[in-house]
């Protein structure tokens, strides 16, 4: 199986999100547009995992207690050379300290954490090779304004299944890490 942790979306923002794609998304931009079911905020991409790797991961993650995490999105940007149309997600300190503590969780379990900076963000779109690079260059011509969109307090962090297609990647939920003091983490 291949894994990933991620934040789900409240759905608040995944109706602003869903209202700002549609504006903006066009037929002819060439672009990959993800369904609003896929969006998240990652935390850690783990890869590839067998049944065992999987048990461990979940233990070491249950055994987590951390506080919920305010989640403030920012603009609206691209990641030119990846080719990815994106929601920026501010690095709040308790988002931070997720992050970091669910890589040095894993860690244990034989995942290496990324060398790179965390940069959260909650993936719109894709482009499909270079010629589409030019498609998110006009895209970011088409936002005269930034929006404004609705904060949220993530309430849990889920494992995620990843399932590649032709059409893209899907996702199914394996796992739910409640964030609170003391509360139990759910199956």
């Amino acid at each position: 199986m291949r894994l990933f942790i991620g934040i789900p979306l409240a759905p608040v923002t995944s109706d602003e999100l869903v209202a700002i794609s549609a504006r903006l998304r066009s037929s002819r931009d060439g672009l990959r547009w993800l369904p609003p079911e896929s969006w998240h905020i990652t935390l850690q991409f783990l890869g590839k995992a067998g049944e065992a790797q999987y048990e461990a991961v979940v233990a070491r993650l249950r055994a987590l207690r951390l506080p919920p995490v305010p989640i403030h999105l920012e603009g609206l940007s691209c990641f030119d050379r990846a080719g990815v149309f994106f929601v920026g997600v501010r690095l709040v300190p308790e988002l931070l300290s997720l992050q970091e503590s669910i890589t040095a969780a894993t860690k244990f379990c034989g995942y290496i954490p990324e060398a790179r900076s965390y940069q959260p963000h909650i993936t719109l779109a894709r482009s499909k090779g270079k010629e589409q690079r030019q498609s998110l260059i006009a895209l970011r011509t088409q936002i005269r304004r930034q929006p404004r969109l609705t904060r949220f307090v993530a309430p849990e962090f889920l494992l995620y299944e990843s399932f590649l297609g032709a059409s893209g990647s899907r996702y199914e939920i394996r796992a739910r890490f409640r964030l609170g003091a003391g509360e139990a983490n759910l199956a």
